[in-house]
């Protein structure tokens, strides 16, 4: 596993590992099944049966899936319920959120170690430039190689890598190098390795465009390229027309940026039965909102717009936000802004998720806050932050999940079958 460098089958050779990388120092690394092989590798007892990870309820959906079970037709995003009627003999797991953290902190810090160029896209994958390593570490496949070597004898994961000269045709190889593969795309055999890709392959082309181009004859990306312009603009626009027939050559001009500036933080809760009633709907919120305050302070963000997500039982969906005079992580704020917005909306009908997100972020070091009128100057922030320091020292079910809700809102819910209230100003002594 990880460590053979044979051109897998139906894999064209002049894309190997012994292919020239000379110029194709941007490489793009893809954990394999990322989620499922953390739990395999936790539970060796897994290992080569159908693993799946994600929502274990009626409305969940799948977060990762083995390749053992991705041959029965399960794929990310499908619903549970759907992954189970494809794989009934499927291992069913939830997501195990801080193994996958620290799994996820392990990978970046071998990327780092490689180049300081590193451009995370999610908790498993990210560019990497390593023009300035070669001198030390050698070509960038044999830095390929490093990682993919590291990545088996320290973790006990596998990754599929692309290299190649530009971002968009790195990500290309890595997605066809799947799973636990190595792919080369020399400069020069660009459109060879693009060309004959479908056009779903180009970053922005979903299903429905797909389906727009293919009434057009374009089912290639090689016609792509050829296709006159006009026709293109006329079917997509000014816009994506540019866009496709740029990347279509092969043309995409974007450096790795480790910067990656953070525009929204925001958790969701799908309802395993449509809700109605006000106060599960107002826990719920709460609870979401104790979430996205705390990853605001633990990533040193604010925020200045609150928004919420509703989708009622139907699947129409309504968006809603308000942006206040200055920024916060307060998750008391943003619980009172989330809960006023969804008040407004007069929902009457059953529900069956709700979301909340804070937008237009900046680093909290070098926002300043006003105080409103009336406020106290040590307050709510004050007490959230000895909240998440009580939560790190011992666990999340030290403080319970409606810990925001004033004395209030306490007496409204505390005999409610569905609430779990732990005032914050009492909270439970460790034992």
């Amino acid at each position: 596993m990880g460590r053979s460098q044979a051109v897998p089958k139906g894999r064209d050779p002049r894309f190997g590992p012994d292919a020239d990388d000379a110029g194709c120092t941007i490489l793009h690394v893809d954990m394999d099944a990322f989620f499922a092989s953390v739990a395999v590798r936790s539970r060796p007892d897994l290992r080569g049966k159908p693993v799946i990870v994600g929502g274990v309820g009626p409305r969940g959906v799948v977060s990762s899936a083995s390749y053992e079970a991705r041959r029965f037709g399960v794929r990310s995003a499908m619903p549970t319920a759907r992954a189970r009627a494809l794989c009934p003999r499927g291992i069913f797991l939830p997501v195990d959120g801080p193994a996958i953290a620290e799994a996820s902190e392990a990978v970046m810090a071998i990327f780092r170690d490689v180049t300081p160029l590193v451009e995370p896209l999610s908790s498993d994958e990210a560019f990497l430039d390593v023009a300035g390593a070669q001198r030390l570490l050698g070509r960038p496949v044999e830095i390929a190689r490093l990682i993919r070597r590291r990545m088996q004898e320290e973790q006990r994961l596998t990754c599929s890598v692309g290299v190649a000269p530009t971002k968009f045709v790195a990500k290309l190889g890595s997605t066809r190098a799947k799973p636990d593969g190595l792919i080369v795309v020399p400069g020069g055999l660009v459109l060879d390795f693009l060309h004959p890709l479908p056009v779903d392959a180009l970053w922005g082309v979903g299903e429905r465009a797909a389906e727009t181009l293919r009434r057009l004859g374009l089912t290639t990306v090689g016609e792509i390229a050829h296709a006159p312009a006009g026709m293109l603009r006329g079917a997509l626009g000014d816009a994506a027309a540019v866009h496709l027939h740029e990347l279509s050559w092969g043309r995409d001009p974007r450096r790795v940026s480790p910067e990656r500036e953070e525009k929204s933080i925001g958790a969701e809760m799908t309802f395993d039965v449509d809700v109605a009633d006000p106060e599960v709907l107002r826990k719920s919120m709460l609870a979401l909102a104790d979430k996205v305050g705390a990853r605001l302070r633990g990533s040193g963000f604010v925020g200045r717009t609150v928004a919420i997500k509703v989708r009622l039982a139907d699947f129409r969906t309504v968006n809603r936000s308000r942006t206040m005079p200055t920024s916060t992580d307060v998750s008391h704020e943003i619980f009172e802004i989330s809960w006023s917005l969804f008040t407004a909306l007069g929902a009457s009908d059953h529900i069956r998720l709700v979301g909340v997100r804070v937008e237009g972020l900046t680093p909290a070091a070098t926002t300043s806050r006003q105080l409103s009128l009336g406020e106290p100057e040590h307050g709510w922030r004050e007490a959230e932050a000895a909240k998440d320091a009580v939560i790190a020292r011992f666990g999340r079910a030290s403080v319970g999940p409606a810990s925001l809700l004033g004395r209030s809102d306490l007496r409204r819910t505390e005999n409610h079958p569905h609430s779990t209230v732990v005032p914050l100003s009492d909270p439970p002594t460790p034992s």
